[in-house]
């Protein structure tokens, strides 16, 4: 019997926050079990949604602030302060997301997390002892350093002048002067929630994987790739620890390189559902459930690699639960993710991507309800056995026959 369903879903990007997807899910299981007692669970990995999901999980509360956007243009952004009172969330998506860049605009060479040090400098004038940035669903390719900017450090070219804002920028830089950096930060412990699977640079690093997905061509991507490359050498050589590998180090390269700029000022760069999903005590609640529900945009062979529906099902194997996974898109590899017993895509039939984003709450409710009946029909059905061969000997005691005596 299906009597608790736990529903622990992503968003799906620039179309469904977390709460949403887990709203429209949980409708389509009340259409097929009313009376089953329905666990919501809005998972967050750093990106859109993590400081309101934080603070609501925490009894804390949103700060509401002007800050500069990614494109420059000044927008309203917020990060958390936790139920504890004394730890900040900055989400960077909230001030640098790609859903903060118009499409028409689209440009990770110009775009700039410059905002993102607004806010941690904001944390910073309210004493806390703590601050989390959750790194994900950025517009941005800097390497994080208008953050750096915006918290004191001077970029500055052969010539002695500052750069102006952009990860473009990051191939003009000769040097850079810390002195100006925000004293505070030095007594503040300044962790992340980031990918460990992304990487500053290299072959797989962030702007060649993610550049493309922010609107570079692929000049951009070898103009900025080579920037991050001069990046991570001045940075280590101006600011950072001998011993910190900016250019391969686990998490480097989350938001666009942030990882690789805070790293650089001391941050831990940390598995984000490590520091985020312990706020939610999801391990619990997963080992309860008779069925897991959970969700994102795409699945495919990079789910794996660190996303919310494979850290869901890893969570839930721990107590063998069956998990389900709906999706906006099945690619390449989705029905290999360790842990996910069965998938599901939400479309009915062929449509155009705005259709599909514009009704994304509608289609995962009617697909949810299309998965579980199918489920529910399984558990009605008998069990079926294949048939068995039987042995000599039981055939002829069944078909009345003696076997011949042995010759001696």
């Amino acid at each position: 019997m299906l009597n608790r369903v736990v529903v622990a879903p992503s968003g799906f990007k620039e179309s469904l926050s977390a709460e949403a997807a887990a709203d429209a899910i949980a409708a389509g299981v009340r259409r097929v079990l009313p009376e089953a007692e329905v666990d919501l669970i809005p998972l967050v990995d750093g990106g859109e949604g993590t400081a309101l999901a934080l603070a609501t999980a925490t009894g804390g509360r949103l700060v509401t602030m002007p800050a500069t956007g990614p494109i420059g243009e000044t927008v309203v952004s917020h990060f958390a302060v936790l139920g504890s009172g004394d730890t900040a969330v900055v989400e960077m998506a909230a001030v640098a997301g790609l859903s903060l860049v118009p499409r028409d605009l689209r440009d990770p060479g110009a775009t700039t997390t410059f905002g993102v040090g607004e806010l941690i400098y904001a944390a910073l004038d309210m004493g806390m002892k703590r601050i989390l940035v959750g790194c994900g669903d950025s517009g941005t390719s800097d390497g994080g350093a208008g953050a750096l900017q915006a918290l004191g450090a001077r970029l500055l070219d052969r010539d002695g002048m500052e750069l102006p804002l952009g990860g473009r920028e990051l191939n003009r830089l000769h040097r850079i002067d810390p002195s100006g950096l925000d004293h505070r930060l030095a007594q503040v412990e300044l962790l992340v929630a980031c990918n460990p699977y992304n990487v500053l640079c290299g072959e797989r690093g962030v702007a060649r994987v993610f550049g493309p997905q922010k609107g570079a061509t692929p000049e951009d991507v070898e103009e900025l790739s080579a920037g991050l490359e001069n990046w991570a050498f001045v940075l280590t050589r101006d600011v950072a620890a001998s011993d910190t590998d900016l250019r391969y180090g686990p998490g480097t390269g989350a938001s666009g390189g942030l990882g690789a700029g805070l790293a650089a000022l001391g941050a831990r760069l940390l598995p984000r559902f490590e520091v985020l999903l312990d706020h939610l005590a999801l391990d619990a609640r997963l080992a309860r459930a008779d069925l897991v529900i959970t969700a994102e945009g795409a699945l495919d062979h990079q789910t794996p690699r660190g996303k919310v529906p494979a850290e869901v099902a890893r969570r839930a194997k721990l107590y063998d639960r069956p998990v389900l996974a709906l999706a906006g898109t099945l690619g390449e590899g989705a029905q290999d993710v360790p842990g996910v017993d069965a998938c599901h895509g939400i479309l009915p039939a062929p449509m155009i991507l705005a259709e599909a984003m514009t009704r994304a709450s509608e289609l995962l409710t009617d697909a949810t309800e299309r998965a579980l009946r199918m489920i529910v029909l399984g558990t009605r059905l008998p069990l079926m056995l294949p048939p068995q061969a039987s042995p000599p000997e039981a055939h002829a005691e069944v078909s009345g026959t003696q076997r011949p005596s042995s010759v001696r």
